[in-house]
């Protein structure tokens, strides 16, 4: 069985970071996604080095394109979303 896709909005802290976190110690590929790149570059290392596959993209969920892009990249690398925790607060 493939490993669950999970994406998780507002992810770079807090019940977003720990529940990427989380999905990644049991095998899931996991894309993060926030507004800020350096953070979201550094989880992604963290969630590699857990052994899982994972990917940030820089969105801003008050902006529709920033969803839409996030849900093609998603689909792009991983073919597929199994999981979408929608955690960004506005």
């Amino acid at each position: 069985m493939p490993a669950p896709v999970v994406v998780i909005t507002g992810a770079l802290s807090g019940i977003g970071r720990a529940t990427a976190l989380a999905y990644a110690r049991q095998g899931a590929d996991v894309v993060v996604s926030g507004r800020h790149p350096d953070p979201g570059k550094e989880l992604t290392g963290e969630l590699e080095g857990l052994g899982g596959r994972a990917l940030f993209v820089q969105a801003d969920v008050r902006l529709e394109e920033d969803v839409s892009d996030l849900v093609d990249q998603a689909v792009d690398r991983f073919g597929r979303i199994d999981v979408a925790l929608n955690n960004a607060g506005t």
